[in-house]
């Protein structure tokens, strides 16, 4: 159940949030860049758990922080682990690998609810008709309410359906 909401996804009542991020990011902008200030430890792990595992494009990486908070951190973009390397853009390819596992996830996980914002058309670069369809294609029949922010505005809660 796909629904679209204007508000700040950083207010949002869903169990988990998805963004996109490259294998090399340094969440320092755009709403990783949010996270990363709300959710320190986030940003602290993955750069961990990035230099271990060099992750791919494509691939998912989740994270679990107090108060039952889950962050599907989806590496929609492109990105080398060299050092002074810098996020690349996204691809079409890889939002759909993304969305594809991250279904997989939450048909397996207890998660009720999920915000995501207008996935991987900021610093990804992709336009968002073409990313909808994605979404709607992988996301759209699961039981559960998903959230996409649609219009951002800071500071303002979402209306959203059967989230308490």
């Amino acid at each position: 159940m796909i629904h679209e909401v204007t508000g700040d996804l950083l207010l949002t009542k869903a169990e988990a949030i998805a963004h996109g991020i490259a294998p090399n990011d340094h969440f320092d902008s755009g709403l990783a860049l949010a996270l990363r200030e709300r959710y320190p430890s986030m940003a602290k792990d993955f750069r961990h758990y990035a230099h271990q595992v060099h992750p791919k494009p494509g691939e998912l990486w989740e994270w679990a922080g107090v108060g039952g908070i889950r962050i599907f951190n989806l590496l929609t973009q492109e990105g080398d682990h060299g050092h002074g390397s810098k996020p690349g853009r996204a691809t079409i390819a890889n939002v759909n690998h993304c969305l594809k596992r991250l279904r997989h996830q939450l048909e397996r996980s207890s998660v009720q609810s999920l915000a995501i914002p207008k996935l991987a058309t900021g610093h990804g670069g992709l336009d968002w008709n073409e990313v909808k369809l994605a979404i709607d294609q992988y996301l759209g029949d699961l039981q559960i309410p998903v959230f996409v922010y649609g219009t951002y505005q800071q500071g303002r809660q979402a209306k959203e359906p059967g989230v308490a």
